[in-house]
């Protein structure tokens, strides 16, 4: 006889109540039967499984490790039943798992409140890390199923990754200042006034340092050294005016602090989702993109200014995306 899961919930019955009778009124089998299954079980297995007294039955060794085994194979297979059951309701709208890699930030956030609103029943899972190549090999290995990250200005992900990449938004790079920075005045900043700034910036493998290099080259200098460290101690940098910031329009920056778009936008960075196209996640791109979209515009609407400069520069904060 080979051993299959009803058997192991006849072991977990008698365990519970302490008695074959009280498991056969349980399981609502007649108490022979009951007997009689319970002796074909201990042969397959090699040996008895409850001590049987007038006080009841009790799990010998062997039973107990038959019971440490059903408890954790029982309830898996409840659970993907119920799963397989939630996905085949679901028709094709909706997976019962999301697994999502980020960079992190708000728009990050807000994409999960979205997802969790629109399908409750799905599990989602996330994965954190600051590189881009790290994320994307694990989608191409299948130990993601989207990830949404940001490369620099028209850059994407290497296309050896084999992931398709669709963009949330483009934005224009901003800086992070005090508000009482002489150049937080106005509503951008002329990045050829910040030649004697240190500069402060979260870490990455993309293009981005040498692009600012670029940027800084064409305004007529050269930066000092960029201090690449994790955004809090950025934001500690900026307000004991050790360095000014660099960061994304959809960032929120603490009292006292400020951020400004680089006037004619010499850096942009380009938000954008990813996901292998040969993947079961791929049929659900369409509607998670759509999710990531209106994530980011709950966020950049909480930056006026920047929604407002962005009226003069079209191209920029996802505006051509939404009307295409």
């Amino acid at each position: 006889m080979n051993l299959e899961l009803r058997h192991l919930k006849v072991v977990c019955a008698i365990a519970e109540t302490g008695s074959v009778t009280k498991a056969a009124s349980q399981l609502g089998l007649a108490q022979p039967a009951l007997t009689a299954q319970l002796q074909r079980i201990e042969r397959t297995l090699g040996g008895p499984l409850f001590d049987r007294d007038r006080r009841g039955a009790r799990p010998t060794a062997l039973g107990e490790l038959v019971l440490s085994r059903a408890r954790v194979l029982l309830p898996a297979m409840k659970g993907l039943q119920d799963e397989a059951a939630r996905l085949a309701a679901s028709g094709t709208s909706r997976m019962s798992r999301y697994r999502i890699g980020a960079i992190g930030g708000p728009v990050f956030a807000h994409l999960l409140h979205r997802l969790s609103a629109a399908q409750p029943e799905s599990a989602i899972s996330t994965y954190a890390s600051y590189s881009v190549d790290e994320l994307a090999t694990m989608a191409l290995n299948g130990k993601l199923d989207f990830v949404q990250v940001g490369v620099c200005g028209d850059a994407l992900p290497s296309a050896d990754f084999g992931l398709v990449w669709d963009t949330i938004a483009v934005d224009a790079v901003c800086v992070l200042m005090t508000e009482d920075h002489p150049q937080a005045k106005g509503t951008e900043v002329d990045l050829a006034e910040l030649a004697t700034e240190q500069w402060a910036a979260a870490p990455g493998d993309g293009c981005f340092e040498t692009c600012f290099a670029a940027s800084c080259a064409r305004a007529g200098f050269t930066p000092r050294r960029v201090l690449e460290t994790d955004v809090r101690a950025c934001i500690d940098m900026v307000e004991l005016g050790v360095a000014i910031g660099l960061c994304q329009p959809t960032f929120r920056p603490p009292a006292g602090l400020t951020t400004r778009p680089l006037k004619g936008a010499p850096l942009r960075w380009r938000l954008i989702l990813g996901w292998h196209p040969e993947s079961p996640a791929a049929r659900y791109a369409p509607k998670v993109t759509e999710l990531a979209r209106d994530a980011y515009h709950d966020v950049i609407a909480r930056n006026e200014g920047y929604v407002t400069w962005t009226r003069d520069h079209p191209t920029l904060g996802g505006q051509h995306l939404a009307a295409a």
